[in-house]
């Protein structure tokens, strides 16, 4: 009992200093109760279930209280979310609106996701080799503001990408990305979802984009299929193993969901008045979520812009062919935040306390709290050359980072030029799964993904020591770059390592200079006949 009064006593004196909006009387009245609790834990025979149970809701209790005593620091970072159904078309030649390249708030992350994508035979073994138009665009776009493209995945016109501000890409680890078909009975491709999951650092994030069955009448076809996605994607992962596990999941894309009941008239004067509240009730995917639980976790923000199907294209005229198909918000960004677990008291009355999953849930919930913002839900109306209109949603993401230190930390050695052989040092910081598959890649400043290096060599595979559950590289390590494979012409560069097990770059350089190769400058020798990565690097458009 002397240890209880010891921690009720010091609880309170925290609670005293954390809470000032609390009364003096509250806390009176708080502190009356612990010391009758007191008095009920002397008098319980601890051979009673119900002694078992006051424990458990008693460490609970302390956990409350110590986490949120001495917490660090939160951040806030902006994620700008775009779903557009392309319909085939090519990109236009100006998307910086689209992204909100001008805002004076610069995002953290875009995520991307577009339905539709062009995959004619041609284009498409193409666009296996090469960046598909779509993909060239957004990172010519975005790596001069300092993006790169950390993950994208694609089945047939279904694209997903996932891009991050530099700073921040040592910290986005264990990157996966998976498809699931619907199309013709799960055979083909047209219809389904792309996902991309990820650790934030260190919080679980998953982003689906789907592109449902259409037509007024497959409302319930349509969750059947988001069900089957759900249901089938996995990773490769044991702290979020499905979708579900994931502490946020974005489901977005054209989920097809239509305005019913309302009559042609009634919904066009709804728009042209910008009533759109009145045509909530009957939108699908409202109703949807009133009886179809797989739903009901998943958030969303009003609908307060016109909708976004079906538009005449290069026009912002609702459709005027012969089907004159009702306009209706197919294009939709929604999120999930996973359902804390219960403390003990709300538990089952047939379990006892939390299982050790669920518990460690409510550690992660508590001592990282994760809290989401929508700032910005609204379609693109500008942009006309498809039939839908793009939808963006701007979120604040508001965390407590679980680590703050990159896995490796690398340097260049010395000075470097095409003349002699260049030396990377690299010492790891944590322990992280390497393996000799493990690279370093140089890159230019400024390049837009993790592909676009202009060489890289493997880690050494004398180097590396095993273990039963961590593969871990020795304290500090060096190897080298062959001067064949470094730039003539030099340039501003950085040294990335990138880790197989985890799919990411978990360490980054500062900024060096790569000098021009004297003996080039010397001899006279242009740099495409010598080393044709030399375009890459001087070239403005990289």
């Amino acid at each position: 009992m002397d240890e209880i009064t010891r921690l009720l006593g010091s609880i309170e004196r925290k609670r005293t200093e954390s809470v000032s909006t609390q009364s003096t009387g509250s806390k009176l009245a708080l502190l009356h109760r612990l010391h009758q609790l007191m008095t009920c834990v002397e008098d319980l025979n601890p051979k009673n279930e119900l002694h078992e149970k006051v424990v458990k809701t008693l460490d609970y209790a302390f956990l409350v209280c110590g986490k949120r005593a001495n917490k660090p620091k939160k951040d806030s970072f902006r994620l700008h979310m775009v779903t557009w159904n392309v319909a085939t078309a090519d990109p236009p030649d100006d998307v910086t609106t689209l992204l909100h390249l001008n805002s004076p708030k610069s995002p953290d992350l875009y995520v991307i996701g577009l339905q539709e994508v062009y995959s004619g035979p041609l284009r498409f073994v193409s666009d296996a080799v090469f960046d598909d138009p779509w993909s060239y665009l957004l990172m010519s776009l975005l790596a001069p503001q300092k993006y790169i493209k950390v993950s994208s995945i694609r089945m047939q016109g279904l694209l997903l990408l996932f891009f991050s501000k530099l700073e921040h890409v040592p910290f986005i680890r264990d990157v996966q990305a998976t498809y699931t078909r619907t199309g013709l009975f799960g055979y083909w491709g047209n219809k389904g979802g792309v996902s991309i999951r990820l650790s934030f650092y260190g919080h679980t994030l998953c982003f689906l984009n789907c592109h449902l069955a259409a037509h007024m009448n497959y409302a319930s076809e349509r969750v059947d299929e988001f069900e089957y996605i759900m249901d089938m994607q996995s990773f490769d992962c044991k702290r979020a193993p499905a979708i579900v596990d994931h502490r946020l999941v974005f489901w977005f894309g054209d989920l097809n969901f239509r305005i019913q009941d309302h009559g042609m008239h009634f919904v066009r004067t709804c728009i042209d008045k910008q009533n759109y509240s009145l045509l909530w009730s009957k939108d699908q995917l409202i109703m949807m979520k009133q009886k179809e639980q797989v739903l009901q976790e998943f958030e969303e923000g009003p609908l307060d812009f016109q909708p976004t199907y079906k538009f005449d294209r290069s026009s912002d005229t609702y459709d005027t062919s012969a089907k004159k198909r009702k306009p209706a918000w197919t294009d939709r960004i929604l999120w999930r935040l996973r359902p804390k677990a219960l403390p003990p008291d709300e538990e089952n009355e047939n379990k006892v306390g939390l299982d050790a999953k669920k518990l460690k849930q409510l550690e992660e919930d508590m001592e990282y709290p994760l809290k989401i913002r929508q700032d910005v839900y609204t379609s693109m109306m500008e942009y006309s050359i498809s039939d839908h209109k793009p939808v963006i949603g701007i979120f604040t993401l508001e965390l407590r980072k679980m680590y703050e230190t990159p896995l490796v930390r690398l340097r260049a050695e010395g000075d470097w030029s095409a003349d002699i052989d260049a030396m990377v040092v690299y010492s790891p910081l944590q322990p992280f799964p390497s393996s000799t598959w493990d690279w370093i890649g140089l890159y230019k400043v400024g390049f837009s993904s993790v592909s676009d290096y202009i060489t890289y060599t493997w880690v050494k595979d004398d180097e590396v020591a095993f273990n039963e559950e961590v593969i871990q590289v020795v304290t500090l390590v060096s190897v080298y770059v062959s001067k064949e494979e470094i730039p003539v012409q030099g340039g501003d560069c950085v040294l990335c390592y990138y880790c197989n097990a985890l799919k990411c770059i978990i360490g980054i350089s500062e900024p060096f200079q790569v000098q021009a190769s004297k003996v080039a400058i010397e001899e006279g020798m242009l740099p495409e006949r010598i080393n044709g990565l030399d375009k890459a690097v001087s070239g403005d458009d990289f």
